[in-house]
């Protein structure tokens, strides 16, 4: 058959999985109506950065993957991923001019290529992932197809902006502060982080044990699915999370018991919440109670200690540090300043200034968050409930810094991101769901946490949820997206 660029445009990944082991359609059939798309929409949106077209139409008239997502269409994410034979700019423009080319996968490209995916190219990444929206020198902004003056979020921006225009049914997505549940909110999608040690990151890059890496979604069986097929250790891996007791899909009609999850709907050090967000998290309260679990006020008090942050900026900004370094590697000679973004730039020379006492004093700190936040799991909660983001998407442009003022954008993302964060440092996995739209049309996420190396909680209780409050009907106006 021919297949329309628009007929599977809308579907997740598990049915078009389903339509190519069935013959209904070939793999390159699907990976040209891909192709078709992002040519379409990528204009406007920017969520992909570089086109593998070629070696994807190679891939798909290839020998068949047995693969439980054989044939279906992906962007891998352009940020420290390594993808052999192929390059990654990191969002750096002086790495956008001469790209480093990988010579082997890092683990989880070679267990997606196991699984079938084939990959279209990579999606558009914030420079070293450091900000909350997608908006670099190197390739400039991506915008969020709901709302084209407004962002898809970060790091992930590019993954969001293409999942939810319907170029790709998910694609790659990492998190070290929230870049899998941001752009998630942000644009209508499915967003679990896994727990620290579920997915392995080796060739990742930095290993800062705060990031890791899975993807954006349409539907909660896609991140079941795909999760089986990625998660365990690689070679060398220290931090190692549980062996899951059954496969995830399993879960997906697992109906949960009663749970007993704490509601925060409040900005934990005392900024502002929009009352979209506010409404979203308590909606979902309420369902949640009408589910037959305990929805009550409570929630891990580390989350209240301000004095955390300051001392965990330290081994922040050694990594930006560390980052700059790589890509001086890379390219064979210095960066200069005009050649990396502004906030990554101070970061850097802060990072110059600290002595080794400072930067052991940060592990003390995430080490002491990380326990005290994990103890109230273990004194009873099943689940935490939060809003994912504290506001909905924001306007392209807040989060720009300057070299007057190289930090703003970090200042605005601590507002815009107030939730996200701490579950990178504890550990533990999170998923946003999108569980409400506000008056104007933008999805509002809603974020659950689990225990550590709980997946299979988040996604029983996920599934439940989308049975309950169902967004796969909802979908930006492919006319907008394409504008």
């Amino acid at each position: 058959m021919t297949t329309e660029s628009d007929e599977w445009r809308w579907q997740d990944a598990t049915a078009v999985a389903a339509a190519v082991r069935s013959g209904e359609v070939t793999p390159l059939e699907m990976v040209d109506a891909a192709i078709a798309r992002i040519e379409a929409a990528n204009p406007t949106l920017n969520a992909v950065v570089m086109r593998w077209f070629d070696e994807a139409r190679e891939v798909a008239i290839g020998p068949p993957s047995d693969g439980p997502f054989a044939g279906v269409p992906f962007l891998w994410k352009d940020l420290w991923l390594r993808y052999a034979g192929q390059g990654r700019t990191d969002g750096n423009v002086a790495l956008a001019a001469s790209p480093s080319i990988a010579e082997r996968d890092s683990v989880i490209v070679a267990r997606g290529r196991a699984a079938g995916l084939i990959a279209l190219g990579r999606s558009a990444s914030p420079e070293m992932g450091t900000l909350p929206s997608t908006e670099t020198t190197a390739h400039g902004a991506t915008r969020n197809p709901w709302d084209t003056s407004r962002t898809p979020g970060g790091s992930s921006g590019g993954a969001g902006a293409a999942v939810a225009s319907g170029m790709v049914p998910f694609a790659h997505a990492s998190d070290g502060g929230g870049s899998i549940r941001i752009p998630a909110s942000c644009c209508g999608l499915v967003g679990l982080k896994p727990s620290q040690g579920r997915i392995s990151m080796q060739g990742h890059g930095i290993e800062s044990g705060l990031g890791v890496d899975f993807c954006v979604s349409r539907s909660v069986r896609d991140s079941a699915t795909l999760l089986d097929a990625l998660q365990g250790p690689g070679v060398g891996d220290t931090v190692i999370a549980p062996p899951p007791a059954r496969p995830y899909v399993e879960e997906l009609t697992a109906a949960p018991k009663e749970l007993r999850i704490g509601l925060l709907d409040s900005h934990p050090l005392g900024g502002a919440i929009h009352d979209d967000c506010r409404d979203a998290v308590r909606a979902a309260a309420v369902t949640m109670e009408e589910l037959g679990h305990q929805v009550e006020l409570g929630h891990p008090a580390t989350f209240d200690d301000a004095s955390f942050v300051p001392r965990f900026m330290a081994m922040w900004a050694a990594g930006r540090r560390a980052g700059l370094e790589s890509f001086e590697v890379a390219i064979g000679r210095p960066l200069t300043e005009g050649e990396v973004e502004p906030q990554n730039w101070a970061q850097a020379q802060y990072a110059d200034q600290m002595t080794a006492w400072q930067y052991a004093d940060a592990l003390a700190a995430v080490a002491e968050f990380r326990r005290g936040t994990q103890q109230w799991w273990a004194d009873g909660w099943d689940l935490l409930l939060t809003p994912t983001l504290a506001e909905p998407p924001a306007p392209i442009g807040d989060f720009v810094s300057t070299s007057d003022d190289p930090m703003a954008g970090m200042a605005r993302a601590g507002e815009f991101a107030a939730f996200t964060p701490a579950l990178n440092t504890s550990g533990q996995p999170a998923i946003s769901l999108p569980l409400h739209w506000n008056s104007a049309g933008l999805p509002i996420g809603v974020q659950l946490v689990a225990a550590y190396g709980r997946e299979d909680l988040l996604i029983a209780i996920a599934a439940q949820l989308e049975q309950a409050i169902p967004w796969a009907h909802r979908h930006p106006n492919p006319e907008r997206a394409a504008a």
